[in-house]
């Protein structure tokens, strides 16, 4: 069995905003109600059969902390694609992990070069959605050139298998063409 469908995916964003609960999710299919602060990072695998390809995937669950940011590059090194991650809260906390998106993307373009990156707007299970204005998170899709944008809830699943299995589409696209030219 070959490797050439093995992919590394970096899952970033401020603390707090549901990136081990969307990864757990997807992966387990479930939800832990009680948050668990990561340390540093950890990583989930993932094998999933596309028109008789075999691949594997490891999510890696980057600490938002700024207590953690020296590692981050230590963890971004290998990452063949990226989900940035932001709470769609209408707090504080939720307006600060939108304005951080643009450093986090920023940041993984740096140490990444041109990987694809995909932008979840999750916790969409806590807000009245009739009331969100997405123009500004649409706009900001647009100019950084995200591959996609997708309002999450890692609690009722809602889109996310949807805005996973886009990204491994995306990317085993890529590679698929790559590896028959």
């Amino acid at each position: 069995m070959s490797d050439r469908f093995t992919f590394k995916i970096t899952v970033i964003g401020d603390g707090t905003v549901g990136k081990t609960s969307l990864i757990s999710k997807f992966t387990q299919g479930n939800f832990q109600e009680d948050y668990i602060q990561t340390i540093g990072a950890q990583w989930s695998k993932y094998e999933e059969e596309l028109n008789g390809d075999f691949c594997k995937l490891f999510f890696w669950d980057v600490a938002g902390q700024d207590t953690f940011h020296f590692l981050r590059p230590a963890f971004y090194k290998a990452s063949l694609a990226s989900i940035v991650v932001f709470s769609l809260e209408d707090n504080n906390f939720g307006k600060e992990s939108f304005n951080h998106v643009k450093t986090w993307h920023d940041e993984i373009k740096k140490f990444c070069g041109d990987i694809p990156v995909i932008l979840f707007g999750n916790k969409v299970d806590l807000i009245d959605e009739s009331k969100l204005d997405d123009d500004k998170i649409l706009k900001l899709v647009d100019k950084k050139g995200f591959i996609g944008y997708y309002q999450t809830s890692a609690k009722t699943g809602q889109n996310v298998e949807e805005a996973f299995k886009k990204l491994i589409r995306v990317l085993y696209d890529k590679y698929k063409n790559m590896n028959s030219e």
